[in-house]
């Protein structure tokens, strides 16, 4: 598929906010129906996700405490005919390990984030067999 840049927004999610209904509620307002998003700040009590192929479905970590959002990437597209945000986070503490995975959720002490709408066919997530909620495959 191909896409073409539409508004960018740059802003900043407030304190106590849940970041990832934070981001899916600005999409919903702001009509952002594809883009791509980029975050860092702080996150308060992130809970993160691995997805376990064999069990079709995320096994979820729980991590305690404030932890910097090193990098957050990911996607805006349609699930359930709403905008659907998904996102994967680098997340360092205060000994410098880093955590990654699935953001399921997380309290915003600080998060500073980029959004580039883009233009074209929306693309929707459908429930798979393994569990997951994808894109189809591009067929070239």
């Amino acid at each position: 598929m191909r896409f073409s840049k539409g508004r960018s927004f740059l802003f900043r999610i407030p304190e106590g906010e849940e970041f990832l209904s934070a981001l899916n509620e600005f999409a919903k307002k702001h009509n952002v129906l594809i883009g791509t998003v980029s975050a860092i700040g702080t996150l308060r009590n992130p809970k993160i996700g691995y997805f376990e192929e064999e069990k079709g479905q995320y096994k979820v970590i729980e991590l305690e405490g404030a932890y910097e959002l090193v990098s957050a990437l990911g996607n805006i597209s349609i699930k359930d005919d709403e905008p659907f945000v998904h996102i994967h986070v680098s997340l360092g503490d205060s000994e410098g390990r880093l955590f990654g995975g699935h953001l399921v959720e997380g309290e915003v002490f600080v998060a500073e984030v980029y959004i580039q709408e883009l233009l074209g066919e929306p693309l929707v997530r459908k429930p798979q067999e393994n569990g997951l909620a994808l894109w189809d495959a591009e067929e070239d």
